[in-house]
């Protein structure tokens, strides 16, 4: 069994959707893509029950979940349901490796998110944001200022 002939069977078996990405991103849902977005190798997209928009020119690195649903009040016993959120990047934004970007959030263009963040209910960050950190800090117009 040559390479493309296995990953067409392990995308088969765990029945991942097609998408012009690579097999190994993670799509769930509908979210909207503009043009020339990049999603690296074992990414996740989830739009299952909320709105995901992913605007032109986005590098969205290895290792990304960007996920629209929360479970964990319903885990612990005190919600009966999955709290949802929307997410929308603007244009000319970077998601760096092993980032979260959870429900609620709103990156305004031109802005980074570091590596290794974890944006929980982030609300509007502004263009020409640095985000960084765990829990994250929001820079506003770090790069507007580095022109």
């Amino acid at each position: 069994m040559d390479k493309k002939e296995a990953l067409q069977q392990l995308t088969e078996l765990l029945e991942l959707k097609k998408n012009p990405y690579h097999p190994m991103v993670f799509i769930n849902g509908e979210p909207e893509f503009g043009k020339d977005v990049y999603i690296g190798y074992l990414s996740e997209v989830n739009a299952r029950g909320a709105r995901v928009v992913i605007g032109d020119r986005c590098d969205i690195a290895s290792f990304v979940s960007i996920n629209v649903a929360d479970s964990h009040l319903r885990t612990i016993g005190l919600s009966e349901t999955i709290n949802r959120g929307d997410i929308i990047l603007e244009s000319d934004v970077f998601i760096g490796s092993h980032c979260f970007i959870g429900g609620g959030c709103h990156i305004g263009h031109h802005s980074v998110v570091a590596a290794g963040t974890i944006l929980l209910k982030g609300g509007d960050i502004p263009p020409y944001s640095l985000i960084k950190g765990n829990p994250a800090e929001i820079f506003p117009g770090y790069y507007a200022s580095k022109k």
